[in-house]
């Protein structure tokens, strides 16, 4: 009963970013029966598991992987249900929905900072999946993410970071590319480091937990207001965890939804809900468009009219020959 109370809450909290009706319950947001269920990518946790279905296909099929929210700290694959899932599966695009290491276990296992195992985690879940592309017949050069919040940021972080592949392990796994074909989320965190979100938003207090801040009874601006004095120790970190630092010329087409942002953002002002504003999409859309490359931004008032949802963009991207 807890962890179905849990799992409510997160529903209720993530449902905004989630493209579904506000009438549907978790009872009612079914799910199709996977392909694989709970398969494991990884035995550092019981926590790395992802959920596969299978799209009918002639051909090998692209895929999309699924990233759930929750700050990194909770939530689960099955957040996402049949309104996710199945307008890619219709279009002959494979799923796979991804569960991470949360911050907490992380900390425990003694991981430095603590997000390393979440993001590591969706990038062993990928390298995964590209591992199975002949027995799960999967086009490896057609594979796309998306996120809801954190899960948002991980999909852009593993879109933008040079490739992960260590071509020299003795781990077939490991040696699967991480590049991906577009990228894109709900409410994404784009950037990680306290001095540049507080510069777009004075208001911003998310990130601490990131980086070994969070503590039993600590508030988000609690932890916040310990990981700024300990920036600059901390940049080489921040920098590597941020999606924002790692744009480069050849990285793949994005697309940012913020469905809760009801006024255009204005540099410098207190935001609303300034960890899922959209001037976290705005700013690194600006450094994509000054290399010419295309980052969609969509929120209330300011509608994306070429693609009209996420959904159609990465379908539109994924199944694009």
């Amino acid at each position: 009963m807890i962890r179905w109370i849990s799992r409510f809450l997160l529903f209720l909290l993530l449902l905004p970013y989630a493209g579904l009706s506000p009438a549907q319950t978790p009872e009612q947001s079914k799910r199709p029966t996977p392909t694989f269920a709970d398969f494991s990518y990884g035995s550092d946790s019981e926590r790395q598991r992802l959920d596969f279905w299978q799209a009918r296909a002639d051909g090998p099929a692209p895929v999309v992987l699924l990233i759930h929210g929750g700050a990194w700290k909770v939530g689960d694959k099955t957040y996402f249900d049949s309104a996710a899932i199945e307008p890619f599966l219709a279009a002959g695009v494979s799923v796979a929905a991804v569960n991470y290491r949360f911050i907490t276990q992380a900390m425990e296992q003694k991981i430095e900072p603590p997000v390393k195992a979440s993001l590591r985690d969706a990038a062993r879940a990928l390298q995964t999946i590209r591992s199975k592309a002949k027995e799960w017949n999967l086009d490896p050069r057609r594979i796309g993410a998306m996120g809801v919040s954190a899960g948002a940021c991980t999909s852009l972080w593993l879109a933008l970071h040079d490739d992960l592949a260590d071509p020299k392990s003795s781990d077939p796994i490991a040696r699967e590319s991480t590049r991906l074909t577009c990228a894109g989320g709900n409410g994404a965190q784009t950037s990680l480091d306290p001095k540049e979100v507080r510069e777009w938003m004075p208001n911003s207090i998310y990130g601490g937990h990131a980086f070994g801040f969070a503590a039993p009874g600590r508030s988000r601006a609690e932890e916040f207001e310990l990981l700024i004095p300990n920036r600059e120790k901390l940049l080489p970190w921040i920098k590597e965890y941020s999606p924002i630092t790692h744009v480069t010329s050849d990285d793949p087409p994005l697309y940012f939804d913020y469905p809760n942002q009801k006024a255009p953002p204005v540099m410098g002002q207190n935001e609303p809900d300034p960890t899922h504003s959209a001037m976290h999409g705005i700013k690194l859309a600006e450094k994509y468009q000054a290399l010419g490359l295309e980052a969609v931004v969509s929120y209330p008032g300011q509608l994306d009219q070429k693609y009209g949802t996420l959904t159609k963009f990465m379908i539109v991207k994924l199944t694009a020959r």
